[in-house]
């Protein structure tokens, strides 16, 4: 396993849009959080924001290109043939495709905690200037860490559901529009749905609504799905990708 992740690393290190799309992800992630604290504000009497989901509301944004940066990961190899000499070299496919998602797990968590950690740092002394009690911007409180490890355990999950699709489908046109079209389709239809049960029912299946829940520090009550029950969703979504890609990557020639 040593030699396929050493090699799986190097291939993706040495993508040509690999620097940028992670630079990307860190500057998306800030720079949304940024626009969205300027918008919000707090009455002395109540406040009804959320201060967690608007300190990370860029990874909203953000995990649009984790799923660029994950379907390249693999589709890359297939448009330039490449794949042919990963498998010459390594023909234990399953090796391959576990080398593939554990180093794009690792990226995705080290380059989304940097992008967490600086809206972390950034984004609260906004809100505070907006009317936010200073005691619910506490960053080492309870809540507030869960929501922080919890939305960069989002980008991870969205980076091997990405993963996944792209390995079935083997375009990166096709599989990026898969996977922003599932992330992106369920709000929607939500929104556009007038039952409420339906309305609940697409909201606990939504890989995003669901695994969004994971910020939540206020009104945990009125959530669907817990925070970390609702993590579970894109992790099924995650799992149920990779299993599909790995048989076909395990039953096709190529």
């Amino acid at each position: 396993m040593s030699r396929h992740l050493h090699a799986e690393w190097t291939k993706l290190r040495t993508l040509p849009d690999t620097g940028r799309l992670l630079l990307a992800i860190v500057v998306l992630t800030v720079a949304v959080g940024v626009a969205a604290s300027a918008v919000v504000s707090c009455s002395p009497a109540a406040c009804g924001h959320d201060p967690a989901k608007v300190i990370f509301f860029g990874v909203q944004v953000s995990q649009a290109v984790v799923a660029v940066l994950a379907v390249l990961a693999i589709t890359g190899e297939y448009d330039t043939g490449m794949i042919r000499l990963t498998l010459a070299a390594m023909p234990r496919r399953t090796g391959v495709l576990a080398a593939k998602a554990i180093t794009l797990a690792g990226v995705t968590l080290i380059t989304g905690s940097v992008a967490v950690l600086a809206s972390a740092l950034s984004v609260p002394r906004i809100l505070l200037g907006n009317g936010f009690p200073a005691e619910t911007l506490v960053l080492t409180s309870a809540p507030m860490l869960r929501a922080a490890a919890g939305s960069v355990l989002y980008l991870t999950l969205i980076a091997l559901f990405g993963l996944g699709v792209a390995t079935v489908v083997r375009d990166s046109a096709t599989a990026v529009g898969v996977v922003l079209g599932l992330l992106y389709l369920f709000p929607a239809l939500i929104l556009m749905v007038a039952d409420a049960d339906w309305q609940r029912l697409l909201w606990q299946i939504s890989p995003m609504n669901a695994g969004l829940a994971v910020q939540a520090t206020t009104d945990l009550a009125t959530l669907p799905l817990g925070p970390w029950t609702g993590l579970s969703v894109p992790a099924a979504w995650a799992a149920a990708a990779l299993l599909g890609g790995g048989l076909s990557f395990w039953m096709r020639d190529v």
